[in-house]
């Protein structure tokens, strides 16, 4: 079973998806297509998405069951202890200045001599 999500993406794609999969709510696709055809569906919805999100949900033989991938969307994928979570933006937090992460500083230790040398 697959599942694509798409929000404000041309209808155009919508049409397209129609092809393979059937449309149960508007921009809601549901079907079971060839993992090779799914594939090929989740390429071409990334490429024509333009300014649009996408979701899609797929089975997967993991605890789970199912693994999900997403294009231009806020909310993300990731991995907790072998379960894959939704991670959102919380608006209401505080913003936090992000700096550019500094590079190790090059030393005479073991470690700066491995990194800047390549050894074991």
């Amino acid at each position: 079973m697959t599942v694509i999500v798409l929000a404000n993406c041309p209808a155009g794609l919508r049409g397209f998806l129609t092809r393979w999969l059937l449309e149960i709510s508007a921009g809601v696709f549901v079907g079971s297509p060839s993992a090779r055809v799914r594939d090929i569906l989740w390429a071409e919805v990334r490429q024509y998405a333009d300014q649009g999100r996408a979701l899609m949900v797929q089975q997967s033989d993991n605890e789970q069951g199912f693994t999900f991938h997403t294009h231009d969307h806020a909310w993300h994928p990731t991995d907790h202890e072998g379960l894959t979570l939704i991670r959102r933006p919380n608006p209401d937090a505080p913003q936090k200045q992000t700096q550019a992460p500094r590079s190790p500083q090059s030393g005479w230790s073991k470690a700066a001599k491995r990194r800047r040398f390549g050894g074991r």
